[in-house]
């Protein structure tokens, strides 16, 4: 497996708060079968206009990969971001200061949860239009989504992908989530699951509770392994 969402480097933002924490959840990933993890701090958050492409992030990239080799855990770390969606984030794209999942056309962001539909859908096709791939983070969340499913239909016709969080099948986020989460599985809206993962103790990077739980409702060989791999090496799912 391959996880496309989790806030593994050490000190960037509400994830692993140090290189142990680190180093803890990257075990834990490798014991439930996941051999390389996405690591995706938070980003353009509008409060916090912070972790943007610098050399900070150089570092604790670095720092988390020397420490999960050191240790020799079987995990690669890729680069990406969680990127809160701004009117200008296609400006940021274009000055270098946003990362995509592995450098490639796939790029995973976020809204407010209580976002309105329309600043999506318009913010959606300005992205595609400079040749962004958006896969949205666990669309199970928001209200535009819970509110609407067909809004979540429309998202995929037009080319974006949604990444459901594994805790919201576990009844993690609410039961409102999971039932919206497992209704996207069952209506083959999703194109991936992933941890969201923000510590070894909470929201844990361990993936195979989560697929054995839908087994049963949807094809978790494309969700959790061919999809994401595909993504990483920018193909098209």
């Amino acid at each position: 497996m391959i996880d496309i969402h989790c806030h593994i480097l050490p000190g960037m933002d509400d994830g692993a708060r140090d290189v142990y924490d680190t180093m803890e959840m990257a075990l834990i990933a490798a014991n439930s079968g996941v051999k390389a993890i996405v690591a995706t701090p938070h980003c353009n958050i509008p409060w916090d206009k912070s972790n943007y492409y610098n050399s900070f992030y150089r570092e604790s990239l670095q720092k988390a990969r020397d420490a999960i080799a050191q240790e020799r855990i079987p995990i690669k770390i890729l680069t990406g971001m969680e990127v809160f969606v701004t009117f200008d984030l296609p400006e940021l794209i274009k000055e270098g200061k946003i990362l995509t999942i592995n450098h490639s056309d796939y790029l995973l962001i976020e809204f407010d949860f209580g976002e309105d539909p329309e600043f999506v859908d318009i913010m959606a096709d300005r992205l595609m239009e400079i040749g962004i791939k958006p896969i949205i983070a666990h669309p199970e969340r928001y209200d535009f989504v819970k509110e609407d499913i067909n809004f979540a239909k429309r998202l995929v016709k037009k080319g974006c992908i949604l990444q459901a969080n594994k805790g919201s099948f576990l009844q993690k986020y609410g039961e409102r989530s999971e039932k919206i989460a497992t209704e996207l599985a069952k209506e083959n809206l999703l194109g991936v699951v992933a941890s969201d993962a923000h510590s070894p103790y909470r929201r844990t990077p361990y993936l195979l509770e989560a697929r054995r739980t839908i087994k049963d409702i949807c094809n978790t060989e494309a969700l959790f392994e061919i999809n994401p791999q595909r993504i990483v090496v920018n193909q098209p799912l």
